[in-house]
């Protein structure tokens, strides 16, 4: 769910007062002056009548200032792939993954700012002394909406998702910092929920913001108990948890969300693009491998597909490669195949759903994303295979949502966010007794497989 860079504006409590939104980078990773967009706007008339605005933008980026808050390079987005090696060389900096769960909840990956820090400081080390202040990109949209405001503040939703701010105490952890970058660094004030980071030179109220899949939870409506598996080309899966989840694997990423409770993670490398690389081996697309499966039965004649294509994160099979067993010569018709692919993405994602469990963290309902989710074959699997009921949002920017439900709750300054209602949902849910009996078996005959061709994971089923 990192792509884009929202920006929404509310005028009160409910979600009519969206106004739309732009991109808040250009193409050469710059951010964009928006405030003199959101000025240039304003003269438009397209503001006319908003009182608040929040922001929502990707996670886990860096732009990094000089101490007098010039610029000192482009922004490093999130997807960058240079800072790999360099998530690597932390791991061993501080003696392995489990230092750093206990320290901010998480294992930092090549897409963590910190992991960005310590690659800039190795192979920019010039713009690295240079650099005084580190900021995400909301933070900076934030700043120049407030007209360049010297007061640096962020949400800690996003700041969760740095490397060096942690979810388990509340606070920067500068020592970690200086790990990977050689010096201390300033950094953003941590807002409470609903705090206005302040106002516009033309007096709207700017809210602290947040990260994407923070403002996406809050966009959603979800409370604890809700979680969602967002199927890209890989898989993320999130639910709203009361505290923080420190898991010795290492699988869960515990994220703070929008509204002062957490969103503890967990990433799959395989999901739609499991059904895409199907659909093209059989000749068809999305929609055609939907239709193929769906003339298939549970189980799929006894045929499991292990959709460990680019290996896999979890379970941790960074080396593994898909398997498609059970051939038979019943089953081996392309809509058995077609059925294995949709049953196999969601079982890998079921168990996946099952490592949040394992952490203590209660998933009653399942709030299913992504294109390859409104597919008929997956809407009507999905309630089987996790054995929950499975709520499909309708199409939307869910992020910017939450971004403008955050807006309308700092310019109301209540104790909770305004009830807005998600309109258009559909609600798929299993059958008690027989569609949850065929689902468990469907989840059975998967991990008997995955055991035989993986006997390592049988330990952490």
């Amino acid at each position: 769910m990192r792509r884009r860079d929202r920006r929404r504006a509310a005028t009160g409590p409910g979600p009519s007062s969206a106004a739309r939104g732009r991109r808040g980078q250009n193409h050469r990773g710059r951010p964009a002056d928006l405030a003199a967009l959101a000025r240039r706007r304003r003269c438009r008339g397209l503001l006319e009548g908003v009182r608040a605005i929040g922001v929502s933008a990707q996670q886990h980026g860096l732009i990094g200032l000089d101490a007098g808050g010039v610029l000192v390079r482009p922004a490093l987005l999130w997807n960058d792939p240079r800072s790999a090696g360099s998530a690597a060389a932390l791991l061993d900096a501080l003696g392995g993954p489990e230092p750093w769960v206990e320290a901010i909840g998480a294992v930092p990956g090549p897409t963590y700012t910190i992991a960005k820090l310590r690659w800039l400081a190795e192979f920019e080390p010039v713009s690295a002394q240079r650099i005084a202040e580190v900021l995400l990109p909301h933070d900076w949209l934030v700043s120049q909406l407030l007209g360049g405001a010297r007061r640096r503040t962020t949400d800690r939703g996003d700041a969760s998702g740095t490397g060096y701010w942690s979810p388990i105490t509340g606070e920067y952890r500068q020592d970690l910092i200086k790990l990977a970058f050689g010096h201390e660094l300033k950094v953003p004030d941590v807002l409470g929920p609903a705090e206005p980071a302040g106002h516009t030179p033309e007096g709207l109220l700017i809210s602290a913001g947040t990260g994407e899949n923070m403002a996406a939870s809050l966009g959603l409506g979800l409370v604890p108990g809700d979680a969602v598996v967002s199927l890209g080309g890989n898989g993320t899966i999130f639910a709203v948890h009361d505290r923080a989840v420190v898991d010795p694997s290492g699988l869960v990423s515990s994220f703070a969300d929008a509204t002062g409770r957490h969103l503890p993670m967990v990433a799959t490398l395989n999901a739609a693009q499991v059904l895409r690389s199907t659909a093209g081996m059989l000749g068809t697309d999305l929609e055609g491998l939907s239709e193929l499966a769906l003339q298939s039965s549970p189980g799929a004649y006894g045929m499991v597909f292990l959709p460990y294509l680019d290996g896999e994160r979890t379970p941790k099979l960074p080396q593994a490669a898909g398997t498609l067993t059970g051939l038979r010569a019943e089953s081996m018709g392309p809509q058995h195949v077609a059925r294995a692919a949709v049953e196999g993405m969601l079982c890998n994602l079921a168990e996946a759903l099952d490592v949040l469990r394992g952490n203590g963290v209660t998933v009653n309902r399942v709030f299913l994303l992504g294109t390859a989710g409104r597919l008929p074959a997956v809407q009507q699997i999905a309630p089987l295979v996790f054995g929950l009921p499975v709520v499909v949002p309708p199409r939307g920017d869910h992020a910017a949502r939450g971004a403008a439900r955050q807006a309308a709750w700092a310019l109301a300054g209540t104790p909770e966010p305004p009830q807005w209602e998600l309109p258009d949902v559909t609600l798929l849910a299993p059958d008690q007794e027989h569609d949850l009996a065929v689902g468990n078996a469907v989840r059975q005959q998967y991990a008997a497989m995955r055991e035989q061709h993986h006997p390592e994971t049988a330990a952490s089923s």
